[in-house]
């Protein structure tokens, strides 16, 4: 315990040096400023200050002066003591210059002109600067040693010793303060920042405070009580010091203070008592720091008071939470008001921000024009965070304790949203507290969900009742948490929502979002997933307010497009499906929500805010999420077997048809995103709609993930040959990039389709499916014919409208697809209703093959002709290839007599019929050209 003194002296000599060095780096423009306040300059050639008069001023700064008047005995008069003061004292509290806004504006730029010092030689900085501190140092080591020696030759008895030690500390404190008293003008002294006299203070502080401990702690001369009261009027004495010696000396004090109570042994702690200190101590601190414009010292506080409600509640058996909270709020509301308060909100946005536009309404209220994020960065930055940050991490510790150790539980949610909703108004209060808007409102929704995820487990009230009654007490408190973020976010919309348009930006997505948040999470733990009148209600209001303060915001501004106004008609929105679904559910928010959303697009009409259509997607968005959640749209045995007329028609169809009545409104809105959006969501949930009903009436009133049918594959097939020509037509009436590339996305997509599904995977030929009964009227026409007339047609319809190789690719699928109707319809001439490939050929059949195949090739050949289509020429010369290759490897080997004869004079006939039928063609284009 003896060695303590000479570990806070140690301490306190680190924090003096970091002090030190800040000084050093601000020496030569605390010079500069000094000499345009005091009207003053160095001259280079004497050691002594000599006073310039206005004319000499102005000679120096003209160029056309080349003769000053000699200077008066009045300019070369010794300054006075009061002369020699004011400038040193000015010099030891450098940020007042940098931060304080009386400046004339003349005097930056007069510190800007002036020449840089020589850097200071390695000699000086060792004999002017760190002798002093290691003589300080050495002086502190001496008192310790001396005591020591004492104490090992038994020369002097404890008493005497303590009392010698509290002299000797009084002396290097009263040295100190001569010192500075008598010290030289800081201008003529160049080794200012050396600190004598705070050394010697500092020094003496450490001597009284050690003295004054070892009489308590060691000896146990006094009571706690006392030393108590000692050590703490020993930390005042310091801060009060410090107004004279600087930040450093602060510091010192600071920490010996919030040490204080740790040293003292007490075997009945009284929190209310230690807290009060503590408040004290750091108040005493704040003011200081406000006199002197310190910014690092008050920083430091800030996180030594936020430390100790955590030694507390970790270290206590009996825990009161109360002053823990208070002395949270009182650090809080000591930084809105006290330091840094208004002081800091001109000079920090002029900081960060760059050049500043007072307005009307507000003085302090300036144009944020550094960017979106330089709000964030506005000094005191360090003070700002310290507050935020230790006051929130109190109050997460609050509610982790009261969870852990059975502390009740709506006290410490009450204590915790407290100190929440302090930090939030900081944030919404002062232009530079960013970080405190944002940490609130996310230390708001994660101990919000700790507490209501975690809390009941550890709970055991004595009745049910208790159990209802606590678990809405903290309810309340957790809603009335968000709502209190609503009100400190208009309060800022209020005041700065004009000059602070990003700030206000971010401020509107938290006030929109945290009671939204919050909601959501008490209702997911303990809300009523049938019918919810605290959570709807609670949406209900929020949103409700929420589009009040928008069209409230959308009349103060005159900007076309607010993005504040814009984010608070979301949140309005947000809130307004969170209602809905508390009071409806199956499938009433699937088919209410594109409802909510007409609504909000409908408001467009009264107010151009670009966000209310925007609200339509999002809707549709939630309710396609809603589909795929729960395809059926209510449970599956309550959707019934009759085809079309069913929920799946008013759970798809109604989303469907007011997604087409949203694109038709907003048809002529210049957002050409908004109108390409809501075109593609209508059109994918019309044809969705189309497709789940047919999926329903062709599985027997089922839905199910069983793989369709040849059958119903068609039908898709077709709907999206059909969505194709649709979107197509809509295009030409109206131009849409939607509409265009969404018409040939289906166009390829249904190829692919009948590439991987109608002639591979559920072919007939492979699957063994029966084709029907009926000759004609079978499976075969709807899997095959039906949809190569509907590619033929397509691609008629998209000729010289979209580029030719697509309809190259239509035409060429309908051809494919006629050619397997046909070939098909052939096994079955000969097969019967199935038609698998294990049942073998017939040579008849065979034979009829390249009958049918050169048939088609022909009549592919003449509307090729016909049409001027070459890519059905050259399907009709590579079904001819085939027929050929058919004949000399398959008609040879397996056709026997007659049928083999037939073939290749059939053969034969068509291919010179071809070449005529060319040759004609080439001679009437030779006699045209």
């Amino acid at each position: 315990m003896e060695l303590l003194p000479l570990v806070i002296l140690i301490a306190g000599i680190f924090i003096l040096r970091g002090y030190n060095l800040r000084i050093r780096r601000l020496e030569k423009r605390v010079q500069g400023l000094q000499n345009a306040l005091a009207g003053r300059v160095l001259m280079a050639d004497a050691g002594e200050s000599v006073r310039m008069t206005e004319p000499a001023i102005a000679a120096a700064a003209g160029p056309a002066a080349a003769i000053q008047e000699p200077p008066t005995e009045a300019a070369i008069k010794e300054p006075t003591a009061a002369g020699i003061e004011e400038p040193a004292v000015a010099a030891r509290n450098i940020p007042d210059a940098l931060t304080d806004g009386t400046l004339t504006d003349d005097g930056p730029d007069i510190a800007a002109r002036e020449a840089p010092q020589p850097r200071e030689s390695l000699e000086s900085t060792i004999g002017a600067r760190w002798a002093v501190w290691v003589g300080g140092i050495a002086l502190a080591l001496g008192g310790i040693f001396m005591v020591k020696y004492s104490i090992e030759s038994g020369l002097l008895s404890p008493g005497v010793r303590l009392v010698l030690a509290a002299i000797f500390g009084l002396i290097l404190v009263a040295a100190g303060e001569i010192i500075r008293r008598r010290s030289a003008p800081v201008l003529g002294n160049a080794f200012q920042n050396a600190m004598i006299p705070g050394v010697l203070t500092a020094a003496g502080v450490v001597a009284l405070f050690g003295s004054t401990y070892a009489a308590h702690g060691i000896y146990g001369f006094i009571g706690p009580a006392m030393a108590f009261v000692l050590l703490g009027l020993i930390s005042l004495a310091t801060l009060a010091l410090s107004l004279h010696h600087g930040q450093a000396l602060a510091g010192l004090g600071l920490l010996a203070s919030m040490v204080t109570p740790a040293l003292i042994a007490s075997t009945a702690p009284q929190p209310w008592v230690l807290f009060g200190y503590l408040v004290l101590t750091w108040l005493a601190t704040l003011l200081a720091s406000r006199l002197r414009r310190w910014l690092i010292t008050p920083s430091f506080a800030n996180a030594l008071l936020s430390l100790w409600p955590m030694l507390y509640v970790a270290y206590s058996e009996v825990v009161d939470f109360t002053p823990v909270t208070l002395s949270m709020l009182a650090m809080i509301g000591g930084t809105i008001f006290i330091w840094p308060g208004r002081y800091l909100a001109a000079t920090a946005a002029k900081a960060a921000d760059g050049m500043g536009t007072e307005t009307a309404a507000d003085p302090m209220q300036l144009a944020s024009t550094g960017g979106w994020g330089a709000f964030l960065a506005r000094p005191p930055l360090g003070m700002t965070l310290t507050a935020s940050i230790g006051a929130l991490a109190v109050s997460l510790h609050l509610l982790t304790y009261s969870l852990q150790s059975g502390y009740p539980i709506v006290d410490a949610m009450f204590m915790f949203a407290a100190i929440v909703a302090a930090v939030a108004a900081f944030g919404a209060g002062r232009i530079h507290a960013g970080w405190a808007a944002i940490l609130s409102a996310v230390v708001a929704v994660v101990g919000v969900s700790g507490v209501l995820t975690n809390w009941i487990a550890g709970v055991e009230p004595k009745s049910a009742d208790g159990i209802v009654t606590m678990q809405s007490m903290v309810l309340y408190e957790a809603l009335g948490l968000g709502g209190i973020f609503v009100l400190v976010g208009a309060f800022f919309l209020r005041r700065f929502a004009e000059g602070e348009k990003p700030f206000a930006a971010l401020w509107s997505l938290i006030m929109a979002a945290t009671p939204l948040a919050i909601a959501t999470i008490s209702f997911i733990n303990f809300g009523n997933w049938t019918f919810d009148w605290l959570h709807g209600l609670y949406g209900i209001g929020l949103g409700i307010v929420l589009m009040a303060l928008a069209e409230w915001q959308h009349r103060r501004s005159s900007e076309g497009l607010n993005l504040p106004t814009n984010i608070l008609a979301a949140g309005s929105f947000g809130a307004m499906v969170f209602a809905l679904h508390m009071f409806a559910h199956d499938a009433a928010p699937t088919i209410l929500l594109p409802v909510l959303g007409i609504a909000y697009v409908s408001a467009a009409r009264l107010r151009d805010w670009p966000v209310l259509p925007w609200t339509m997607v999002a809707a549709l968005i939630i309710t396609m999420t809603r589909i795929a959640w729960q395809p059926t749209i209510v449970d599956p045995s309550e959707l019934g077997t009759t085809p079309v007329f069913n929920m799946l028609l008013a759970g798809y169809g109604i989303p469907a048809a007011l997604a087409a009545l949203a694109a038709f409104t907003v048809r002529h809105s210049p957002s050409v995103r908004l109108r390409n959006t809501l075109q593609a969501l209508a059109s994918f949930l019309v044809l969705l709609t189309i497709a789940i009903l047919v999926r329903h009436a062709m599985n027997g009133g089922v839905l199910n993930d069983t793989v369709p049918t040849l059958g119903e594959q068609s039908i898709y097939t077709l709907l999206a040959i059909g969505a194709s020509a649709t979107l197509m037509a809509l295009d030409l009436s109206a131009a849409s990039p939607v509409f265009r590339y969404g018409s040939m996305a289906l166009g390829t997509l249904s190829v692919i389709l009948i590439l991987t599904l109608h002639l591979l995977g559920l072919n007939p030929f492979i699957t063994g499916e029966s084709t029907g009964r009926i000759p004609l009227f079978n499976l075969l026409l709807l899997g095959y014919l039906l949809p190569a007339i509907a590619y033929g047609g397509l691609a008629l319809y998209a000729r010289n409208r979209r580029p030719l190789p697509y309809v190259s690719m239509l035409a060429v699928a309908g051809a494919v697809m006629a050619l397997s109707w046909a070939t098909l319809s052939v096994r079955r001439l000969w097969q019967g209703e199935y038609i698998p490939f294990w049942n073998g050929f017939i040579q008849g059949e065979l034979y009829s093959y390249s009958v049918v195949w050169l048939l088609i090739g022909i009549a592919l050949l003449g509307l090729g002709a016909r049409f001027e289509a070459r890519s059905l020429r050259i399907a009709s010369a590579a079904l001819v290839f085939i027929a050929v290759v058919k004949a000399f490897l398959i008609d040879m080997a397996n056709l026997e007599g007659f049928l083999r004869a037939l073939s290749f004079i059939g053969l034969g006939a068509v291919l010179i019929g071809i070449g005529l039928f060319y040759q004609k063609i080439l001679t009437r284009k030779k006699t045209t050209g």
